[in-house]
């Protein structure tokens, strides 16, 4: 029986090319005239694409000066 690894190394750029697919393959899903958006590809429709892109997202960190107060906008 195989496992998963629990030392996945995954650099920046690696991360970079997965979100690029996903953007890819959802945008295909959603063309007019292209697949149907409720249409799997590899298995997956377009809310699981998209749940996954949201996933990867609250992953990063992003920069906030911490000498003077944040301003958002």
């Amino acid at each position: 029986m195989t496992g998963y690894n629990p030392n996945i190394e995954i650099s920046i750029q690696d991360m970079d090319l997965i979100e690029d697919a996903l953007r890819h393959a959802k945008r295909r899903l959603s063309m007019p005239g292209g697949a149907d958006a409720d249409a799997p590809i590899a298995g997956h429709s377009v809310r699981e694409i998209d749940e996954l892109l949201g996933r990867l997202h609250n992953q990063k960190v992003f920069f906030r000066p911490r000498k003077t107060p944040y301003v958002g906008g």
